[in-house]
């Protein structure tokens, strides 16, 4: 038993999986989250879980108000979607709810989780594993990869290492002195396959299986890789390739990068993009500080990112039910293409 005390905030695909594999092997692990008829599965008949294709339940300790949490906790792990930061945070600061609170959502999402729990409790963090939200009490994690955690202003510390010990039994935990490289590296991810599988309805694999989708996705890559490079960002690994292995910027570059596109579906194919999960439940995205913060760290080194620009319009246009989505949207983005 890991001696550490636990608490998930937004229980969620990714935060519900978390705790259920890290229920009966840290000392205490909590979800916290608004949807009382989640909390009230989560608690009784437990959570179903397709971890992978094998399905279990679990019994998860839960509430849904933050009045009933009682001790404080070692960690709080972050995994509300960002427009659920200003409502939940601020309250679990207030009540000193936890010695440290962990960023663990998508996008650019980490300075202002700082500002509102306080920049020197914050350790910020990504995911590189997929899940899907299945309905109230129910999940599945749908492909594997590490956690990725790190001290946002500085060398990793001694709550680093406890974090990764802490989390260890939900899967591999990477710790990098360098997180900021990290969060922008997993922000290419998201901006181009979550982006697309929003605008499609497609997974990853199927977005690359789609001749168009392929395309748009390398260039894609490409707009989001030179925006990172731009701010003097080191962009390492992710999706189990190096980050530049997938950028094309002549013929030569293209085996290789098709090759590598590959091995990362090999992997991470089966993901069904966040976003167009929020779509599906009509909630609103991410799409502002995924693609949205591509467009917006383009415009300020002067590169351009007219894919993502186009991107942000068109998930912004199905949130409003102006369209749904649909495979059509990688022919119209293929277009924009030189």
């Amino acid at each position: 038993m890991i001696d550490a005390s636990v608490l998930v905030v937004g229980g969620g695909a990714i935060g519900g999986v978390t705790a259920a594999q890290l229920t009966g092997s840290v000392r205490r692990v909590v979800v916290l989250d608004a949807d009382r008829e989640h909390v009230e599965r989560l608690r009784g008949a437990g959570l179903r879980l397709d971890d992978l294709g094998e399905e279990r339940r679990v019994a998860i300790d839960a509430c849904a108000d933050p009045a009933e949490l009682g001790e404080r906790f070692d960690f709080a792990l972050v995994t509300l979607k960002a427009a659920g930061h200003e409502a939940a945070l601020p309250p679990l600061r207030e009540r000193d709810a936890a010695d440290c609170f962990v960023s663990l959502g998508n996008g650019l999402v980490q300075d202002r989780v700082a500002e509102l729990v306080g920049r020197e409790r914050l350790i910020a963090g990504i995911v590189e594993w997929g899940a899907t939200n299945l309905g109230p009490g129910h999940l599945a994690r749908t492909t594997r990869g590490p956690f990725v955690v790190g001290e946002l202003d500085g060398p990793p510390r001694e709550r680093t290492r406890r974090l990764a010990e802490a989390l260890a039994p939900a899967g591999e935990v990477r710790i990098t002195d360098d997180i900021r490289g990290m969060v922008w590296t997993k922000l290419l991810v998201n901006s181009v396959f979550s982006g697309l599988g929003a605008v499609s309805g497609l997974l990853y694999e199927e977005v690359v299986a789609d001749p168009a989708g392929r395309e748009v996705a390398l260039a894609m890559w490409r707009e989001g890789y030179d925006a990172g490079v731009a701010q003097g960002l080191n962009l390492d690994r992710v999706l189990g390739v190096p980050a530049e292995s997938l950028v094309v910027r002549d013929a030569a570059d293209r085996p290789r990068a098709e090759e590598a596109l590959d091995r990362a579906m090999e992997r991470h194919g089966k993901t069904k993009a966040s976003m167009l999960q929020d779509l599906e439940r009509g909630a609103a995205t991410e799409v502002d500080v995924i693609d949205g913060a591509v467009v917006e760290r383009g415009r300020a080194h002067a590169v351009p990112t007219p894919l993502h620009e186009r991107v942000v319009e068109l998930v912004h246009a199905a949130e409003r039910g102006e369209r749904r989505p649909s495979p059509a949207a990688l022919g119209e983005l293929a277009r924009q293409l030189p």
